[in-house]
């Protein structure tokens, strides 16, 4: 068997390790994993700078959402240590003036209203509307893990991040662009955008996901991994 490639897996707004808990089990045999450190810090680049710190001499990555803001940053900062580049349910657009505004306001509202009552009402529109109630649990109980305070610092860091749409076409490993069919928040238009902008990319749409893809079908997504992983 051929030797296990180093992966790393950069979790997004509000998650910790357990976002990417399937693809850190499914893929163990061809991949070594780690996960990035997006706890920390309150702008992208500090993130960047923290996963780049942590992270092998050469390795894959992907970042699901807020992850994917960084996986950009790394690329624009290290692409000679990046050996495969994927973009999961994400955007490589900056916040609009408008997102900025409705980003403070559901800090403001968590903060008068309580953060677990803001999270039950923005979390469900995450994911697909089918998703079976244990598994929306997971996904709040994971937000409530990670906590307001690391919310408001991550909210703060994607309000004030980068437009990496160009950066995309500098790009020159095996790339990926993978969303949820269903996704709300990031949907399939803006990964379409992104594979324009990206040369030779593959585009892999998850069939019954929203945006919350690698824990709504993880068999799916690991697929997509292991394709990407191997081309």
């Amino acid at each position: 068997m051929s030797e296990r490639q180093a992966l790393v897996l950069v979790p997004g707004l509000s998650c910790d390790r357990h976002v990417w808990q399937a693809q850190v089990a499914g893929l163990a045999d061809i991949a070594d994993v780690s996960i990035g450190d997006t706890l920390k810090d309150d702008s992208i680049a500090l993130m960047a700078s923290r996963v780049l710190d942590a992270a092998p001499e050469r390795f894959a990555i992907a970042g699901f959402s807020m992850g994917g803001y960084v996986v950009m940053e790394i690329w624009r900062r290290a692409p000679e240590r990046v050996s495969r580049l994927a973009l999961i349910d994400t955007n490589a657009r900056a916040d609009t003036e408008e997102q900025a505004t409705l980003r403070r306001a559901a800090i403001a509202t968590a903060r008068a209203r309580g953060f677990e009552h803001v999270l039950r009402g923005s979390l469900r529109q995450l994911v697909a509307p089918d998703c079976p109630e244990p598994l929306f649990e997971d996904v709040v109980q994971m937000a409530l893990r990670v906590g307001f305070g690391t919310y408001m610092d991550q909210q703060a860091a994607i309000i004030d991040r980068e437009d990496s749409l160009e950066t995309l076409g500098s790009v020159t490993v095996p790339a990926m662009v993978m969303v949820g069919e269903m996704d709300a928040l990031t949907p399939p238009r803006l990964a379409e955008e992104m594979v324009q902008a990206l040369p030779a990319a593959v585009y892999e749409v998850i069939a019954d996901a929203g945006h919350m893809a690698p824990m709504e079908q993880p068999e799916a997504v690991n697929a997509a991994f292991r394709r990407w992983l191997t081309r």
